[in-house]
C-alpha cells in the first residue's frame, strides 16, 4: 500500500524519507530521520517500532545492512515488513518480507533505496531512483522528484491518499517535515509538493530563528515589524 526512497545527500549530509499511501497518515507511522546518523523506513503491514529500533542500531555503528537484519531479528513478523535503510556512509539495504503485498519490488542506487507493494507494477522504484539521480538541487527536490516519477510510471494499484517528505540537517529536530495525513479528492504528493516550495526558501530562516532569534530575519507575518 505504499512506496517510498530513502537516500541521503553526499554533498550536505543530509537524509530524507519520501513516501506515499493509499493509507491514511503513512509518514507519521512509516518516515523516520536523524541527523548524522541516517533515514529509514518501515512499511507494508507496518510496525513502527522498528523504525527507532534502526536508528538505534545506526547510532551505535551499525551499517544499513546490520540495522535492518536488528529490526528484522527483533521482530516477531519479519516477513510482513519492507525495510529500507541509509546509513551515514551512504550504505543501503532493504528487506522485503515474503508476505508483503501484491506486486512488490526495489531498487537501489547511489547512497538511496526505493521500495513499495501493491503497486501497479514492478518498475516503480527503479523509476524513482532514475528520476532521484537525475534531478538536481537540494535533497528534498529530488525527493519530491521521485514521489512525482512514482505516480507518473503507474504509482500504487489504487488512488494514494497520503504522503509526506521528511528531512534531517543538522539538528535534533527536522530540517523540513511536510504531510498530507489523508486527501479525499487531488494528489498528495502535489500537496506536498506545493508545501516544499513554500517551505525549501524560509527552510534556514527557521533554523536560524532556533539557534539565534537575534539574527532572525523578519518572520513575514501580519504584525511583525
Amino acid at each position: 500500500m505504499t512506496f517510498s526512497i530513502v537516500a541521503r545527500c553526499e554533498l550536505t549530509g543530509q537524509f530524507g524519507v519520501a513516501i506515499s499511501s493509499s493509507s491514511p497518515a503513512v509518514a507519521a507511522r512509516c518516515a523516520w530521520a536523524r541527523a548524522g546518523i541516517g533515514a529509514v523506513a518501515t512499511q507494508n503491514v507496518t510496525n513502527p517500532a522498528l523504525g527507532p529500533r534502526m536508528l538505534g542500531a545506526l547510532e551505535k555503528g551499525a551499517s544499513a545492512a546490520e540495522a535492518v537484519a536488528t529490526a528484522r531479528q527483533g521482530d516477531d513478523f519479519p516477513n510482513y515488513r519492507q525495510l529500507l535503510a541509509v546509513d551515514v556512509h551512504g550504505g543501503t539495504a532493504i528487506h522485503s518480507g515474503s508476505n508483503a503485498l501484491g506486486t512488490w519490488t526495489s531498487a537501489v542506487g547511489h547512497q538511496c533505496v526505493a521500495a513499495g507493494n501493491l503497486l501497479a507494477n514492478d518498475g516503480v522504484p527503479k523509476v524513482m531512483i532514475d528520476s532521484f539521480e537525475a534531478t538536481s538541487g537540494t535533497l528534498g527536490d529530488r525527493l519530491i522528484a521521485a514521489l512525482r516519477a512514482a505516480v507518473d510510471a503507474g504509482g500504487e494499484a489504487g488512488p494514494v491518499r497520503s504522503a509526506g517528505l521528511l528531512i534531517v540537517d543538522k539538528q535534533t529536530w527536522p530540517y523540513a517535515e511536510l504531510r498530507i495525513d489523508w486527501l479525499d479528492d487531488g494528489c498528495p504528493i502535489a500537496a506536498v509538493a506545493r508545501a516544499w516550495d513554500v517551505y525549501r526558501p524560509q527552510a534556514e530562516d527557521y533554523v536560524t530563528r532556533a539557534l539565534n532569534p537575534l539574527a532572525a530575519p523578519s518572520y513575514g507575518v501580519p504584525g511583525d515589524e
